[in-house]
């Protein structure tokens, strides 16, 4: 017997290490491999309290995990076993089991995309708002006097106040929280251009520029004449000419606009008709973005004072109103839409 206690020693020896330099190479193999058996990415939502433990039993039972024993070991070793953030997330197919832990240790939740596109109105960018599925909604209902209130900026007018952007949301995200962050952007970005604005503007805040940055937005979608534009209406502005400018005619009248823009339509008061109120309209007309923040307080220098939409997107530009006229009668009269940029009869424009 004490014979063979030294050969069966050396065989469980033996057992031992051929054991443990399997288990070794199965687990290198296991940490240096997919740890889905997905072929396509795999979206999974962790619950609140939700330990790694049940997380694992989930994902084994749905056959979607190779070596979940390995898993856990690998998790508690590191000490992040119990440091598993909630949410939404989209594991990839080729995902490593420590690239899976960072994931959800770090809390990377899976991301969707809300757009809000520049020369939107207020209105437009809550119809966005109030139709993305990943938000919670809590404003529905509420006018924008409330929904501003509920923003914490109960004293602002909403319009023009958001910056157009892509951003980048998560399931469950409040509109109140994605709002805030638009706004933010915005007083973000005005703040730093405003900072750095050319010299002798007639705006006497950052908010006149936002308003003058929301015309220029509206008035064209060619980069290239977005400081152009601006000079004109800096230049107006300097000369006490009224602004005359089409777009924030449309803007007051509302539901009213047709589609057509008449010479009844510039000649019906509201406080935005620019035809009939000298300076700036009391609020931006649209979301600017921000070239045309950029070209309102860095307007190109010039002589121009007028401008005429060509009917190909871009416009034609006069020093005096008699070449404007002009310029009316060969690109716009005897259309059946017309849109002018300034009245000919612009005598009746000065103070």
């Amino acid at each position: 017997m004490n014979r063979l206690l030294p050969k069966i020693l050396g065989i469980c020896i033996l057992l031992g290490s051929f054991t443990a330099g399997w288990l070794l190479m199965d687990v290198q193999d296991f940490l240096s491999s997919p740890l889905l058996k997905n072929s396509e990415p795999f979206d999974y939502m962790i619950k609140p309290g939700t330990s790694l433990k049940h997380l694992v039993r989930d994902l084994e039972n749905d056959n979607v995990i190779n070596h979940p024993s390995y898993l856990v070991w690998y998790a508690r070793w590191h000490g992040v076993a119990n440091r598993i953030k909630a949410g939404e997330y989209e594991f990839l197919p080729a995902i490593k089991p420590d690239e899976f832990l960072d994931q959800i240790v770090s809390g990377r939740v899976k991301q969707y995309s809300l757009t809000l596109i520049e020369g939107w109105s207020f209105d437009q960018l809550m119809d966005a708002v109030n139709q993305h599925e990943m938000l919670e909604h809590t404003l529905a209902g509420l006018d924008h006097e409330a929904i501003m209130a509920r923003l914490g900026w109960p004293d602002q007018h909403p319009e023009g106040r958001f910056f157009p952007d892509t951003y980048r949301i998560t399931r469950g995200m409040t509109d109140v929280a994605f709002l805030q962050r638009a706004h933010e952007a915005m007083e973000e970005r005005l703040a730093q251009e405003w900072q750095q604005r050319d010299d002798d503007l007639p705006y006497n805040s950052p908010y006149e520029a936002l308003i003058m940055a929301s015309i220029i937005e509206k008035e064209t979608a060619v980069a290239e004449e977005r400081r152009q534009i601006a000079g004109v209406f800096v230049r107006r502005l300097q000369k006490r000419m009224r602004l005359q400018t089409d777009p924030t005619v449309i803007y007051g009248l509302g539901e009213r606009f047709d589609g057509n823009l008449t010479r009844r339509d510039l000649k019906l008061f509201t406080p935005y008709n620019t035809y009939l109120n000298n300076g700036l309209p009391p609020t931006p007309i649209a979301m600017p973005g921000e070239a045309s923040i950029h070209a309102a307080l860095h307007p190109e220098s010039g002589d121009a004072l007028y401008f005429v939409a060509r009917g190909d997107g871009t416009h034609h530009f006069s020093a005096s109103v008699e070449e404007h006229n002009r310029a009316v009668a060969k690109y716009q009269l005897g259309k059946r839409i017309q849109t002018l940029s300034s009245f000919p009869d612009d005598d009746d424009s000065q103070n």
